[in-house]
């Protein structure tokens, strides 16, 4: 999970890095002690692997009951979600700079060298020069491997030879987020994030579909008009739910190609949750729960201000979400109330926990993937 110093690119590629004006890290505020819990839901951890350090968010893949992890050193490893037994691993002989994408088969990273590379259940299959740095994870989809690097442009990939079938470039804003974007599949179409829009592109040709505005950034300079779309992005059925960096939290339809609706809420980390609720933190890690269905607040809770949190999901009536020190936390979904907390390795959680069936895999900035079951 990154912490509030997150990174800024121009979008021509002239390298350039801003901190995020959150103060010199003395100044910060100090994460809110954890109250004592009485658990009120049971769970424990089941599982426990580990892929090596991660210096970059870490997402996890999930398809076909299995985990699909990448460690910084460029270790793959495929992961039964039930037991944890290890399916195959694999390496692309190099550190990484984005997690991986999985289709269950075939998998895909991509190196600091600004390679992508493919593999098939763990045997190298091809590797191509990307011509910018890539911190989104790729997706392996229809026989194909689609890469978004930096500057918001993307590639698409045969995923068995890697012919490279079409680049989609487009005017980009003057400064983009360094941060994993939106890049994922609903039914037929490629849905990208390029700045505050959500982009419907056609897999097979490249071509644009449908574009969704989930902000309007406001601003007197570049850094304040910064508003892309940060991934992972939330799916139920058709419906997408993402933020839009420091600006909105939203929801928009993938099949039409229509906004639902969109709230006003700062904050740097992904949104999630499941059927019933959006929810997403800010600056401060206060938690606010939105009607999936029509954008009403919920709930909030001010319980983990300052934890770092990182990305949520649902797990039955449970919205989770992992902190600085390694803490779970469970929430109940209808009133946002803390109801079970479970530990890892200390280290920081990264990213968004993951769901495969009824077991909830969370990985650790030290690298260590621990597989919990709610019950």
């Amino acid at each position: 999970m990154t912490s509030f110093t997150s990174t800024w690119v121009r979008a021509g590629l002239c390298a350039v890095t801003v901190a995020v004006l959150a103060g010199c890290a003395s100044d910060k505020p100090k994460p809110s002690p954890l109250e004592a819990l009485t658990p009120k839901i049971a769970g424990r951890q089941v599982w426990q692997a580990s892929v090596g350090s991660v210096g970059f968010p870490m997402r996890v893949a999930v398809r076909d009951g299995r985990f699909v992890a990448a460690g910084g050193d460029g270790t793959v490893l495929a992961l039964d979600a039930s037991t944890g037994r290890e399916l195959w691993r694999g390496s692309a002989g190099q550190r990484l700079s984005a997690g991986v994408g999985s289709d269950g088969r075939y998998a895909a990273v991509v190196t600091v060298g600004n390679e992508v590379v493919a593999m098939d259940a763990g045997k190298e299959l091809w590797r191509a020069r990307l011509p910018a740095r890539t911190v989104t994870p790729p997706l392996v989809a229809g026989e194909r491997v689609f890469v978004m690097t930096v500057d918001r442009v993307v590639h698409a990939f045969d995923v068995l030879d890697g012919r490279r079938l079409w680049v989609l470039q487009r005017s980009t804003d003057p400064l983009t987020l360094g941060q994993p974007g939106v890049l994922t599949a609903v039914g037929d179409t490629l849905v990208v994030g390029q700045g505050p829009r959500l982009t419907g592109v056609d897999p097979l040709r490249g071509t644009v579909r449908w574009e969704v505005p989930m902000a309007s950034p406001r601003g007197t300079n570049e850094v304040e008009r910064l508003a892309d779309l940060v991934g992972p992005p939330m799916r139920l059925g058709t419906t997408l739910c993402v933020r839009a960096f420091q600006s909105t939290v939203g929801c928009a339809d993938a099949a039409r190609g229509t906004l639902l609706w969109t709230r006003n809420l700062g904050g740097a980390q992904s949104a999630g949750g499941g059927a019933e609720v959006v929810v997403a933190a800010d600056a401060s890690d206060r938690i606010s729960a939105y009607r999936q269905a029509n954008g009403d607040l919920a709930w909030t809770n001010e319980s983990l201000r300052h934890r770092a949190l990182g990305g949520f999901v649902g797990a039955g009536r449970s919205v989770v979400v992992g902190d600085l020190e390694g803490q779970v936390h469970f929430l109940d979904r209808d009133s946002g109330q803390v109801v079970l907390r479970l530990p890892t390795d200390g280290s920081p959680v990264q990213g968004a926990p993951v769901l495969s069936g009824t077991t909830l895999l969370v990985a650790t900035r030290n690298g260590g993937l621990f597989a919990f079951r709610p019950e």
